[in-house]
């Protein structure tokens, strides 16, 4: 089945390109109920590990400037590239880019703005049981997600609200911090590999809180924060992603030091880097702190757009493509 999006920029609805589509729906298909232990087997660590170098690793036969080579038939942009082209030798320096993000990837004046953490396809949801954009237990399972050992974050962020990042392949795999404020804590949850494509997330449900990582917790309430209480951000290693790389700097890609727990993280700096393939970047807000942007939760509702989420979960359920630091959110008033 095809899926689609709408593009945040131009309003359109866009088609995706799944990396990989038939390998993924047989594995999660026929293999995931058929065969069990080798499904275990495809989504363990070593077995992502080694379908990530096969598909990353090895050196272009061109140079990535060919007209035909991999960066222009999947989009990518090579005048946002930071850096000398002849350097991206392999996928993996492909996906693992960096670009001139301070002038192509401007943040909002707006103070109040929660910004997006990755160029990514954005879903938003609630704990709320009477919120209507509430996506119960679909895209993952709520105390597992930030882990049921950590009773102090599970009840700050009861009955708040969400947004799911889907980062595609061919996207620019940093993410950016989305809020300033201080690192209260951080911690890696461990778990499988399973894959990001939404044919895979509709059939086994839950996905991304059976997957390996990271969860930081971000306190705005502090000098030089945003005011908005508690902020979850959870980075989720998918199919083909061996690790997620700490490197915060609050001056461009420079002098990058781990996120640790006292860190202050200033709102659209780069934060950490996702090893080559599918992934996904959640965050969590406290009860009334923010208010998503309407056209992300207007996207949601269209029905002119074939999503697979939209079919799996019967309901309308469209993405909307957006851009690392562009707006995703606002602080409520009564917040600050």
């Amino acid at each position: 089945m095809t899926h689609q999006f709408v593009d945040r920029e131009t309003g359109r609805v866009v088609t995706e390109k799944l990396f990989k589509d038939r390998v993924i729906r047989l594995v999660y298909s026929d293999i995931r109920e058929k065969a069990p232990v080798l499904f275990n087997l495809l989504t363990c660590s070593r077995t992502s590990a080694l379908l990530g170098a096969l598909n990353y690793d090895f050196r272009f036969r061109t140079p990535p400037v060919h007209p035909h080579s991999f960066l222009k038939t999947h989009g990518i942009d090579l005048s946002e590239i930071r850096g000398a082209l002849n350097e991206l030798t392999s996928f993996r320096k492909v996906f693992e880019r960096q670009i001139r993000f301070e002038e192509l990837r401007p943040m909002p004046e707006d103070k109040r703005a929660v910004v997006s953490p990755a160029d990514a396809m954005v879903l938003a949801g609630s704990f709320k049981e009477n919120s209507p954009i509430r996506i119960k237990e679909k895209f993952f399972e709520f105390k597992e997600l930030i882990g049921t050992d950590r009773p102090d974050w599970l009840w700050a962020f009861e009955d708040g609200d969400f947004a799911i990042f889907r980062l595609t392949p061919d996207k620019y795999h940093y993410n950016h911090v989305p809020v300033s404020g201080r690192v209260l804590d951080i911690y890696e949850i461990d778990g499988r590999f399973h894959s990001c494509n939404p044919g895979a997330v509709v059939r086994m449900v839950t996905p991304c809180s059976k997957n390996r990582r990271v969860v930081t917790i971000i306190d705005t309430d502090v000098d030089g924060g945003d005011g908005i209480g508690l902020v979850a951000m959870v980075e989720v290693v998918a199919l083909m992603i061996g690790n997620i790389v700490q490197c915060y700097s609050d001056q461009g890609y420079h002098d990058p030091v781990e996120v640790s727990p006292g860190l202050f993280l200033k709102k659209g700096q780069p934060k950490s880097l996702f090893k080559p393939g599918s992934s996904t970047t959640i965050l969590m807000f406290q009860k009334e702190k923010v208010a998503v942007s309407r056209d992300i939760l207007e996207n949601m509702a269209r029905t002119d757009a074939q999503s697979r989420f939209s079919v799996g979960f019967g309901r309308p359920l469209v993405e909307t493509q957006v851009k690392v630091r562009s707006e995703i959110a606002q602080a409520n008033a009564q917040a600050r």
